[in-house]
This record gives structure tokens, C-alpha cells and sequence, in this order.
């Protein structure tokens, strides 16, 4: 059973740029360091789409972290090399951007936002990496996971 259930807050652009990896690894900033050293093997990790305001997969953490300066994903900051990296293999994936699921309508049932003001529960998805409650975490995966299951369906009526 996973120890730690993880949402990253990433930009369509560079959420791109996992997917162009096959989801086999992510990388996180050097603010996320330390939050990234205290994740497992096993470890869960829920996609977040800022602007977008969608979570687009899940995956499951597959290492511990290591540091690698090869350029993959893009950042504001100058120099910002998202050097902090972990291996993952991906869960429930929605490859199809008009399948991700809009946050503006899961977000409020989710416990992690109830910190906030109901106004302004957004602002519980600022700042890179989050640790959530297992129970949101199930929450927006069985959501994911029904929109895949539609999308299959459909798919194979045709």
C-alpha cells in the first residue's frame, strides 16, 4: 500500500513532455527538493494541470530520487533544470486533452481544499508538489478511470 499520495502541480507543456517520455520519469524544481527526497518507491502521484485547471493521470512512483541535469522539462526561472527526478510508471492516463477532468468541478469535493476559503480553493494548487489525502487522491483516480473506461468503450463501438 502506498506510504504518501502526491499531487504535482505542472504545466500543460511540460506534462507534454512527460507523456513524450512514456511516463517513465518526472522531474521537479529545486524548491520541491526536499518534498521530492521523502518520496518511495510505491508513492502515488496525481497530475495537475495549472492554467488548465484539469487532472490529467496518475502514476505510481518506481525509485527513489536522483539528480540528472539533462534539459527535458521548461521553467521561468533561468538556469531551473528540474534536476530532481524520480522513475514512474503511469496508472490511469487520459491522452486526450477534451478527456481531462475539469478541476472546477472535483476540486470542492476534495478534503485537502477544505483548508481554504470556498472562494478562493484554487489557491490549494499553487506551488509545485502537495501531499493530499488518500482519499482524494481515489476521489479524482476513480473519476479518471470511468472517462478512460467511456473513452475505451467508445472507442471499440466504432
Amino acid at each position: 500500500m502506498p506510504r504518501n499520495y502526491w499531487m504535482l502541480v505542472i504545466t500543460p507543456e511540460n506534462f507534454a513532455v512527460t507523456r513524450s517520455l512514456g511516463y517513465t520519469v518526472q522531474g521537479f524544481t529545486a524548491l520541491s527538493r526536499k518534498k521530492a527526497e521523502r518520496m518511495e518507491a510505491g508513492d502515488r502521484l496525481l497530475y495537475y494541470l495549472s492554467g488548465a485547471q484539469q487532472f490529467a493521470a496518475t502514476a505510481t512512483v518506481a525509485s527513489t530520487i536522483f539528480e540528472e541535469h539533462t534539459p527535458l522539462w521548461r521553467y521561468h526561472k533561468e538556469g531551473e533544470d528540474f534536476a530532481y527526478r524520480i522513475q514512474i510508471k503511469p496508472e490511469v492516463v487520459l491522452d486526450d486533452p477534451a478527456s481531462f477532468l475539469d478541476a472546477r468541478e472535483i476540486g470542492p469535493r476534495m478534503e485537502y481544499v477544505k483548508r481554504w476559503v470556498p472562494e478562493t480553493w484554487p489557491l490549494a494548487f499553487v506551488g509545485e508538489l502537495h501531499l493530499i489525502p488518500r482519499k482524494d487522491f481515489s476521489l479524482v483516480e476513480e473519476e479518471m478511470r470511468k472517462v478512460a473506461n467511456r473513452r475505451r468503450r467508445s472507442q471499440a463501438a466504432v
